[in-house]
């Protein structure tokens, strides 16, 4: 009898999928892909990844498994209970596709990632349940260039969304009033995080998380193969009497979403190896002058001070990190003022820390503004320490 080798079992593996005329499975296994959120949704959205042949994924979430996932949940499984779902998630991947690197990241999107996470990607997949994770998700994406498909379920109903960068409208243009009403109660007037608001406890099941993650990956799919996709659009399912149909999102020309960095510089240093002042000279270099801003990625809470007894805090972390109640004074219980930086322009005190000691990510990008250019600075030194094996494939 004759022995079936190991490259004829791989080509059996995804044969039927290449029964499909436009199909090109290496175009499958060279992308890139960033899953953000490991529910109900992205437990799904990573199960047809592996079975379709994704093989170098990053997922990201911050929560851990409790007995509530278990009925939504295709990768988890009881003796999972109480660990981190990217953990659980990255190995259950790798048991569904043995060849795949995957890359589990422990993090809070809006706070802990550098831009350099979706630079690398070549398309973003997101199941989240709140909307203020899903704009940070957008303006990154359109600033590093970067497509991402959005998903979003509550009982049995659905919609999925594809929003291209520099192609409006995107996901900023869909929201509406009550949207920016509920992300303004997230955050109090002096920068300080109140107690978060529980999006996440939405009643959902496991068919609906299935349909809509779905269409996800099957528009991630059309996407990589140049064929038409939602761009710009969604499809949304209603599951009481089984309708579905597209809708088209209108253009916000006031929307902030809509900036993209026209140049991007690659770094080989750490952000431990580096000042703001190193870099702020760099950028004086490469831009011929010393009129310039380096701006951050986001806004940096930089002290807080207590207006009643003058006692001074440095904390340099990223705004929403501080919750409203540990803004009181530890001396007499006043609330503090929040002093937050968004920039470095060469005259700051702080401009001796390193990159790694003012509250940003690693892994990030600075942008650097003169009156004639902007420039953003990827420091890529950090991406074995955020992307592991996945660092091999560069950005």
């Amino acid at each position: 009898m004759r022995t079936i080798s190991n490259t004829e079992i791989q080509e059996e593996r995804y044969s039927r999928l290449r029964l499909i005329p436009w199909w090109d499975q290496s175009k499958i296994a060279a992308c890139k892909v960033l899953v953000i959120g490991a529910g109900a949704l992205g437990n799904e959205i990573l199960k047809n990844l592996a079975l379709l042949g994704f093989s170098q994924v990053v997922v990201l979430d911050m929560d851990r498994i409790d007995e509530s996932n278990l009925s939504r949940t295709i990768l988890y499984r009881s003796s999972d209970i109480g660990e981190f779902k990217v953990n659980a998630a990255a190995k259950a991947y790798k048991a569904i596709s043995a060849a795949a690197v995957v890359q589990p990241i422990i993090a809070n999107v809006t706070r802990d990632c550098g831009l350099g996470l979706f630079a690398w990607s070549d398309v973003i997949l997101a199941g989240l349940d709140n909307r203020e994770a899903r704009l940070w998700i957008n303006r990154s994406a359109w600033k590093t260039n970067r497509p991402w498909i959005d998903g979003a379920i509550e009982g049995i109903n659905g919609v999925a969304r594809v929003f291209l960068p520099g192609v409006p409208p995107c996901y900023e243009c869909t929201l509406g009033e009550v949207d920016w009403a509920i992300l303004d109660r997230r955050m109090s007037c002096n920068l300080l995080g109140y107690q978060e608001v529980t999006e996440g406890k939405i009643p959902t099941t496991p068919t609906i998380a299935s349909i809509i993650a779905g269409i996800q990956v099957q528009e991630a799919v059309k996407l990589i193969h140049g064929l038409p996709t939602l761009a710009g659009k969604g499809f949304v399912f209603e599951g009481l009497n089984h309708t579905s149909y597209r809708v088209e999102y209108s253009k916000n020309p006031d929307c902030m979403s809509h900036y993209t960095l026209p140049e991007i510089v690659k770094l080989r240093l750490r952000s431990g190896d580096l000042s703001l002042e190193q870099l702020w000279r760099r950028a004086k270099q490469d831009l011929g002058t010393d009129k310039l801003t380096l701006e951050f990625s986001r806004d940096i809470i930089h002290k807080l001070t207590c207006p009643h007894c003058e006692h001074e805090e440095d904390l340099f972390v990223p705004v929403g990190s501080v919750s409203y109640e540990a803004g009181r004074c530890p001396n007499d219980g006043h609330m503090r003022a929040v002093a937050a930086v968004h920039a470095y322009t060469g005259n700051e005190a702080f401009g001796q820390r390193k990159l790694s000691e003012i509250g940003l990510p690693p892994f990030d990008i600075y942008t650097v503004r003169s009156d004639s250019r902007e420039i953003g600075y990827l420091v890529e030194g950090d991406a074995r320490t955020v992307l592991g094996a996945l660092a091999g494939g560069g950005t």
